[in-house]
């Protein structure tokens, strides 16, 4: 007969279960469009413009509204966050395969961004609520493993769907998978009730949202405007800096005592690991994002492949990951597990150097070495740091802390997008060899690498609980 403790315990695993396949809709997202613009292009009659569009709509709208997100989870319940966001993006993906036109899609893609953004905060304040400290590594090892597999995986799947059924498939794939999320969902989850009646901070939402909407618009699509004119007078180099002086005030907001509570409390950057893990995760964002995108870019364009061909190069990077990360929270309970993440930046920084200088046009079999210590290395860095990060954040602060650690993320993401694609164009323009434009943009990514390591060796050791994490008093209902 079941022990009280492991029904609960049961309980809890079946929750983060349900939680992670909605998660992995939201991250698959972000890459299963790079192989199939070429169809969308083709297929909706579409500029170039038009397409990349297709993508930096869905960037904008997830990350941006994520550190709102993350505190609307404390205020209503995060299920119903998570609720909410799940229909829209189910929803949403329905309107983008039934797109006719670009602009129809990119409005569509809007939507599913901000649906991704409602949910995605959500997932990590249930871990933090459902297990106490010293026993979250083994959850949020699971969380990495979907993050890891879902981000890296986009290209396989999209380039099955793609090749076999038309690109309309990869948004139509997401609505049987929505629709098992929900009902999971409701079955599965519990309705955790906070207690704390948050106030609204409205003027810091407006801040917030416009000055991070800014930044990221001006380096998402900073290489289409050719870092020069948008609009009128207006240059690509004002978006940016207005956004940063925004965020600025946004910043000052937030530490003014005229604010009872802010939307970012900025105590929370007194935690030492948290301040550094959120530095590496915009590495670890960054190199991902920024390693895949000229990699299936180079294996459709130098050796020609198919976009299903070039998705299994990369696969065993994502199959990689997904193991490793199951393994690697477990074991970043113990107090030296600040050595995992330095080990995963490592290996990383090892398969990108030596992919620099195996890519050519001819048989692609001498990248599946690298490609699976790649995975290993990010099955290594997304859960440990994800635990060190937040295990000694106070309890009130969870909610916060999830919407700011998912924005780290995502902010990495659109800054290693970009960068790639500058570092491509730049070489492209000056040698027209595309070859020299994705080693150009790999060696781009060592340099972020490096930061990430050093946060990584900056952790302060030892296992500490934190207040209020999976506290007993807080009022749970059953699954409704």
């Amino acid at each position: 007969m079941s022990s009280p403790t492991q029904s609960a315990d049961r309980a809890s695993w079946r929750a983060v279960a349900a939680l992670c396949v909605g998660f992995f809709m939201t991250l698959l997202d972000l890459t299963i469009v790079h192989v199939a613009m070429p169809s969308m292009q083709r297929g909706l009659n579409a500029s170039l413009n038009d397409v990349m569009w297709v993508n930096s709509a869905y960037l904008l709208a997830f990350a941006v509204p994520l550190l709102l997100t993350g505190r609307l989870g404390d205020r209503f319940g995060p299920k119903r966050l998570y609720l909410a966001g799940l229909v829209l993006f189910t929803l949403a993906s329905l309107a983008c395969g039934l797109s006719g036109d670009a602009e129809t899609l990119i409005a569509a893609r809007v939507v599913q961004g901000v649906g991704a953004a409602a949910m995605t905060p959500q997932t990590m304040a249930f871990i933090t609520h459902l297990f106490p400290a010293d026993r979250r590594g083994a959850p949020l090892g699971i969380w990495g493993s979907v993050a890891g597999l879902a981000t890296v995986s986009g290209p396989l799947l999209g380039g099955v769907l793609v090749t076999h059924l038309g690109w309309q498939w990869i948004f139509f794939v997401n609505i049987p998978v929505g629709v098992v999320a929900l009902t999971l969902l409701l079955l599965w989850v519990p309705d955790l009730q906070t207690g704390r009646a948050h106030r609204f901070d409205f003027l810091g939402v407006v801040l917030c949202c416009a000055g991070l909407g800014l930044v990221v618009f001006g380096i998402q699509n900073g290489e289409h405007f050719g870092w020069g004119r948008v609009v009128g007078p207006i240059q690509i180099g004002h978006v940016i800096t207005a956004g940063v002086l925004v965020l600025a005030l946004f910043v000052v907001w937030q530490a003014s005592r005229r604010n009872p509570e802010p939307l970012l409390p900025l105590r929370i950057f007194r935690n030492r690991n948290f301040s550094l893990g959120n530095i590496a995760n915009v590495t670890i964002g960054f190199t991902v994002t920024g390693l895949f995108v000229p990699l299936v870019l180079f294996l459709q364009t130098v050796p020609k492949l198919t976009p299903l061909t070039a998705g299994l190069i990369t696969a065993p990077a994502s199959l990689m990951s997904g193991l490793v990360a199951i393994f690697a929270g477990r074991l970043s309970n113990r107090a030296n597990a600040k050595y995992l993440p330095i080990t995963g930046f490592l290996l990383l920084g090892l398969a990108i150097g030596a992919m620099t200088f195996l890519l050519h046009d001819g048989p692609q079999w001498t990248l599946l070495p690298c490609l699976l210590v790649a995975g290993t290395g990010m099955g290594l860095v997304y859960a440990p740091l994800t635990n060190i990060s937040t295990k000694t954040l106070d309890g009130s602060l969870m909610g916060a802390g999830a919407g700011i650690y998912n924005t780290s993320r995502q902010f990495g993401n659109v800054l290693g997008s970009a960068a790639t694609a500058a570092v491509l164009q730049v070489v492209l323009a000056s040698s027209g060899d595309f070859t020299a434009a994705t080693r150009a943009a790999m060696i781009t990514l060592l340099g972020a690498l490096v930061i990430g390591l050093v946060a990584a060796f900056s952790f302060r050791p030892g296992v500490q609980h934190s207040a209020g994490a999976s506290d007993p008093r807080l009022p749970v209902s059953r699954p409704s």
